[in-house]
């Protein structure tokens, strides 16, 4: 796959999924708000809390900013969008964010109910590390919800290694290295 982070920001690109579905990856806008909330709202609770891990209904209008305003240089928020022209429809989501001055991040991932197992997730997963590592971030970790087996499983498959995590047996935290 090749790489579309570019130093200092995304070049959207198109991605074809199976089925013949297609989305477009691109960094969050501003002018999606609206939008992130409608896609939030729009998941299973089954998912919310995979997601969250809390029951979460709707962001709040701080975790609404923070998602639309990722801070450069620390973080980034990428959205599948599979909308017409002005009207985006995100169908997923995958972010990173890192401390002021490391070189780890931590990353999340969602995907829409209906466009799970398209294998969206991977190319966002795949993505995310691609655009992290031309950002000079060396290790990324996540943790996910250890009745979350299929986000396991693909963490897996992409070279993240389980660790000890310290939120306890319910909780993995993955790690991979991004440099080499």
């Amino acid at each position: 796959m090749p790489t579309v982070a570019i130093k200092g920001g995304f070049v959207p690109h198109d991605v074809e999924l199976r089925g013949g579905r297609r989305v477009t990856l691109r960094a969050v806008r501003l002018q999606d708000k609206e939008e992130m909330q409608a896609f939030l709202k729009r998941l299973s609770e089954q998912s919310r809390y995979s997601r969250f891990m809390t029951p979460l209904r709707e962001l709040s209008p701080g975790m609404l900013d923070r998602a639309v305003n990722p801070e450069p240089g620390r973080e980034l928020q990428l959205v599948a969008d599979c909308g017409e022209g002005a009207q985006p429809r995100i169908v997923g989501g995958a972010r990173y964010s890192a401390a002021a001055g490391s070189k780890d991040c931590e990353f999340a991932l969602t995907v829409a109910d209906d466009w799970q197992g398209l294998g969206l997730a991977r190319r966002l997963l795949e993505t995310l590390m691609g655009a992290a590592r031309a950002a000079g971030i060396e290790r990324m970790e996540g943790y996910i919800l250890a009745s979350n087996s299929r986000m396991l499983g693909l963490a897996r498959r992409l070279g993240f290694e389980r660790v000890e995590s310290p939120e306890g047996p319910t909780v993995h935290l993955v790690r991979r290295d991004l440099a080499g």
